[in-house]
C-alpha cells in the first residue's frame, strides 16, 4: 500500500512554494506538485489526481477563491486548505463559502500547518469519495473500483469486497482479527461466521494478486488479515 500523498501546492511566493514543496515531502513523505499560478494549479488538479491542495489567495492572475470555486465546480473534492496573508473574519467567509476545507493565516507553524493537513487527508480517507493507494492500484470506495496504474484495467468490486478492502486500509497496515473484520462489515450481530469472510478474501485475492495462491497485498498473518505497506 502506497503512504504516499499527493499535495498540490498553489503560491505565487516562490519561497513559501518551494520551502512547501521541499519541506512536505522530507517531513511527511508527500508527493508535492507546486504552481505558482491560479492557472497553472487549475489545470494540475485538471489532470492529476491530489489528496489535498494548498492553495494561496493573493494569486497574480485569478484569486484564490476563484480558483476555489473553480475546482469545485469541475468536481474535485479533496480538501481545499486556503493560505493567505490577510486576518480579515470576511476573507474567511467568502473562502469557505468558496467551498474551502480550512484556511490558514500567514505567517503560521509549519508544525501546526501539518497536523491540519494530516487531520483533513485522514478525514478525507474516511470518506467514500477518496482515492486509496493499494498495490498497484487506484482505489475508489464510493465506485467499488480498483484502477491499476496506468489506467489500463479497471476492477470491479462488490459491496463487501470495497468495505473490507477500506477497512482494512484504514488500519494503515495494521493486523485485523477475522472477528473484528467480521463485525465491522457484516455487523456483530448478523449471522455469517469466518467462512464468509474467508471465502470474499478468497474473491478478493483473485482479482487483486498477481498470484493469488502467493499474496504480496492482502496478507494472512497473526489469525487475521492486513494490507502490506
Amino acid at each position: 500500500m502506497a503512504n504516499s500523498k499527493r499535495i498540490l501546492v498553489v503560491d505565487d511566493d516562490q519561497f513559501m512554494r518551494t520551502m512547501l514543496v521541499e519541506q512536505l515531502p522530507e517531513l511527511e513523505g508527500y508527493t508535492c506538485v507546486g504552481a505558482a499560478t491560479g492557472a497553472e494549479g487549475i489545470k494540475y488538479a485538471s489532470e492529476e489526481y491530489f489528496d489535498l491542495v494548498l492553495l494561496d489567495v493573493g494569486l497574480p492572475d485569478i484569486s484564490g477563491i476563484e480558483v476555489c470555486k473553480t475546482l469545485r465546480a469541475k468536481g474535485l473534492l479533496a480538501p481545499i486548505v486556503m493560505l493567505t496573508a490577510a486576518d480579515e473574519e470576511s476573507d474567511t467567509i467568502t473562502g469557505l463559502d468558496a467551498g474551502a476545507t480550512d484556511y490558514i493565516t500567514k505567517p503560521f507553524k509549519l508544525g501546526v500547518l501539518l497536523a491540519r493537513l494530516r487531520a483533513h487527508i485522514r478525514q478525507f480517507e474516511m470518506s467514500d469519495e477518496a482515492m486509496l493507494h493499494i498495490g498497484p492500484f487506484g482505489f475508489q470506495p464510493g465506485q467499488r473500483t480498483l484502477v491499476e496504474s496506468g489506467g489500463d484495467k479497471t476492477i470491479r468490486l462488490t459491496d463487501k469486497e470495497a468495505q473490507i478492502l477500506k477497512f482494512l486500509y484504514l488500519q494503515g497496515g495494521e493486523v485485523v482479527s477475522r472477528k473484528d473484520l467480521l463485525g465491522e462489515v457484516w455487523g456483530y450481530n448478523a449471522q455469517v461466521t469466518t467462512h464468509t469472510l474467508e471465502t470474499h478474501v478468497y474473491r478478493l485475492r483473485q482479482k487483486i494478486e498477481r498470484d493469488p495462491a502467493k499474496a504480496e497485498i492482502l496478507l494472512t498473518d497473526q489469525g487475521g488479515y492486513k494490507l502490506a505497506t
